[in-house]
């Protein structure tokens, strides 16, 4: 049984700080505050068992309890995962460092295929200093990070799924049936069938579930997806007064398609992955995350910008308010160049253009899912005349086919460590790739939360309407200069700001 946290410091000034964040967890924890999911576990030297501040278990003594930043942090000190509370549930708390971009990769299952010293040339530094920048931040190595989330998958997987063994092995990135249930039992003292609570596949699909920190402005989210909605690739379906986000999905030579809905009663998204996908479940569901910014932490945003007099009323009016992601980067920055110049209206018409003439055809249960998007090599290897027929001017195919080089030579993955100020240069040097379509594919793509494309029209005229209504609109600089204050979550601000416009609004490229 543990003794004390590892990662408890060791001088007396450390120990003062440590002390009153445990103060702060314990009280987060008596309360079940939601906003803490994620942040924190809490191990319990009693029961030898960790959970999620939202436990619904009796709140044991203080004195009893340990706190870790990490699941991997409390399993390797000795504690299993709570049955109850479930920790692989909780949604991740990502802050914007080197190690945490780092941890999220590994948590992506980053090191399921490949090695430590492909991701550390990944993020730019020696294997050796990717584990000292890991250990210094979570207590623990790189390798115990990516056991502790394989073996958290897999125990999701057991608990939602009737997958068979096999296929929860090596869905979690284990190299066989026989080393996951030796590390199984190693690690939680349980054997895998004894987790099992779905007997019995009773639907055409994967069911999974994705927690968030609530609140959860869905009905904003999806009203901004389904405007933007590639047709023939996605679309928003309507239930009993219900929306749900369906479309197809190619990932790492698998094809199928996915399902999401909203459970707001147990603040999560429902998943209904089809089966092909299965060797993919641990990338795709990353993927669902980002799309869906289900890291958010929408305390920690509110805090500074309701401090903005022009921004706090929007606030109040959709709280939890999220930056709609991109299941694809490629596909977001097609998108993104489309839009340019034309309404939101012209470049959904033309992006289902490019789908259902370039993508490729694939069956699927949902009748305007159609096809797939078409790779980078496809356009790249188009005959210009033809992707123009899409309806595009030259210059503009010409992007297209820029882009897709660029994406083809890995320019659109983002690298932990670069700032926004990085990537946004790296992205204009594609021709036909200004300041604007570089903004909005670091926000909604790449996910940096203080991208922020002032050039927008819409922007500028939704600042005008809540600050200064005798102007139309604010100019690209008097808006950077107001948007100074939202630092770091300029791009939430920016979407507080389009949230704000008028439904009848005649902004020619709203995005």
């Amino acid at each position: 049984m543990p003794a004390t946290d590892p990662l408890r410091a060791t001088t007396k000034s450390h120990s003062a700080q440590e002390d009153e964040r445990d103060q702060r967890y314990f009280h987060a924890l008596a309360a079940r505050d939601s906003r803490f999911d994620g942040v924190f576990f809490t191990g319990v030297t009693t029961t030898g068992i960790y959970c999620r501040p939202v436990c619904p278990a009796k709140t044991p003594r203080a004195s009893s309890c340990h706190f870790f930043s990490t699941a991997a942090a409390a399993e390797a000190a000795g504690f299993r995962p709570c049955l109850r509370c479930r920790p692989e549930l909780a949604p991740y708390a990502i802050q914007q460092n080197l190690a945490h971009a780092v941890w999220q990769k590994i948590a992506d299952g980053a090191l399921n295929e490949g090695n430590l010293e492909t991701l550390a040339a990944q993020v730019g530094l020696s294997s050796r200093q990717l584990r000292r920048v890991v250990l210094q931040e979570f207590g623990v190595t790189p390798v115990t990070l990516a056991q502790t989330q394989r073996l958290l998958f897999a125990k999701r997987l057991l608990q939602e799924t009737s997958l068979s063994m096999t296929d929860i092995a090596y869905a979690s990135g284990f190299g066989s049936v026989r080393r996951f249930n030796a590390l199984f039992a190693d690690a939680y003292q349980l054997t895998p069938g004894s987790l099992r609570r779905i007997s019995a596949q009773t639907s055409d699909s994967i069911q999974l579930r994705l927690a968030y920190r609530p609140p959860f402005a869905w009905d904003a989210l999806i009203s901004y997806l389904a405007g933007r909605a590639m047709p023939g690739l996605e679309a928003i379906l309507h239930d009993k007064g219900q929306a749900s986000y369906v479309r197809s999905v190619t990932l790492d030579g698998r094809q199928g398609w996915i399902k999401i809905s909203h459970l707001p009663e147990r603040q999560q998204l429902a998943l209904h992955i089809a089966p092909e996908l299965t060797p993919v479940l641990m990338p795709l569901m990353a993927r669902v995350r980002q799309q869906f910014d289900l890291e958010a932490n929408p305390a920690v945003i509110q805090s500074i910008l309701q401090a903005s007099a022009m921004l706090n009323p929007q606030i109040q009016r959709t709280p939890g308010l999220r930056v709609p992601g991109a299941f694809d980067g490629f596909e977001l920055a097609i998108r993104a160049v489309l839009g340019q110049q034309v309404s939101v209206a012209g470049a959904t018409t033309v992006s289902g253009r490019l789908v259902q003439r370039f993508g490729e055809a694939f069956q699927t249960p949902f009748a305007n899912v159609t096809h797939h998007f078409p790779t980078p090599a496809v356009i790249a290897a188009l005959p210009l005349d033809q992707l123009a027929g899409i309806g595009v001017p030259g210059a503009r195919a010409a992007t297209l086919q820029h882009l897709a080089r660029f994406t083809l030579e890995g320019g659109l993955q983002r690298h932990p460590g670069a700032s926004v100020e990085e990537a946004v240069a790296q992205l204009k040097t594609v021709k036909g790739i200004g300041e604007w379509t570089a903004q909005y594919i670091a926000m909604r793509a790449l996910r940096y939360p203080n991208a922020f494309p002032a050039g927008d029209l819409g922007l500028q005229k939704a600042a005008a309407q809540l600050s200064t209504p005798t102007m139309t609109r604010l100019t690209e600089k008097q808006l950077l200069t107001e948007a100074q204050a939202w630092a770091p979550w300029r791009s939430y601000a920016a979407v507080l700001l389009w949230q704000s416009l008028s439904v009848h609004s005649s902004v020619a490229h709203l995005p």
